[in-house]
């Protein structure tokens, strides 16, 4: 609990056997989550009996692979259900260190913000821990892009590492996002379009073999998403179209 509220970390999981239990063992020591859920995506590897056996967790398995956007609708509904007042989503590749998680939770908890990211930018840092260098342009590439078309400042649209609170969690159209890595950028959309507070915390960067990462493919279809949703919200605001991802206004 952190003020009285209940706290919930969520972790999308595929494949994360070897890094799982490092993660969930941080998590807890924070202090402040009163559970863990763990959703696996059908992993090929010991990842729901490591889970299975680590304290506070609720484990979930899909009976087939839902995909990045997919597992993320179930870690929410997942999360709403056990009474959440403010979740926090933390990959359990341990590419993102929990050790933000007080921080990010009480930016939510006293109010000051609906939703705060973890950035990879803001310390500047980003190279110097390892993130490739045609990741980390197309990364300010895409979040300029963004930045201009939907009228926000932000240093990241494209971290993993998210705490919300429940109303944005209980107002948002999630299920009707996509399924595939771009459900993030959807959703930091569908965010801005109605309106919520959106707060960041600087975070190291980690790159190494255990931590999941797209390959170039996907993330050019990945990067080509984001793009169109910005278009799409700035096309909204001119009131010529009316995405339904934006309906929920």
């Amino acid at each position: 609990m952190f003020d009285g509220k209940k706290v919930v970390v969520v972790m999308p999981a595929y494949n994360a056997a070897k890094t799982i239990e490092k993660t969930h063992a941080e998590v807890l020591d924070q202090g402040i989550a009163d559970l863990v859920i763990v959703v696996d995506d059908r992993s090929s590897d010991e990842t729901v009996s490591v889970a299975q056996s680590l304290p506070k967790t609720l484990v979930h398995r899909h009976e087939q692979n839902t995909g990045y956007g997919g597992n993320q609708k179930s870690c929410y509904r997942l999360a709403l259900d056990s009474g959440a007042d403010i979740v926090v989503m933390v990959h359990p590749d341990y590419q993102y260190t929990p050790l933000l998680i007080p921080a990010m939770v009480s930016m939510i908890a006293n109010d000051l913000y609906d939703c705060v990211l973890a950035s990879r930018i803001i310390g500047g840092q980003a190279l110097k821990g390892g993130m490739p260098i045609w990741k980390y342009a197309a990364n300010r590439f895409l979040t300029a892009f963004q930045n201009f078309l939907m009228g926000a400042k932000l240093s990241e649209y494209h971290t993993g590492y998210r705490a919300f609170s429940r109303e944005i969690l209980e107002k948002l159209d999630l299920e009707g996002n996509s399924d595939d890595f771009v459900f993030d950028n959807q959703m930091l959309t569908q965010i801005h379009w109605a309106g919520f507070r959106v707060g960041e915390v600087s975070c190291p960067t980690k790159y190494f073999p255990e931590a999941s990462s797209i390959n170039f493919r996907r993330s050019a279809k990945y990067g080509l998403g984001c793009m169109w949703n910005a278009t799409l919200f700035r096309l909204a605001r001119w009131k010529m179209v009316k995405p339904d991802f934006l309906a929920s206004e």
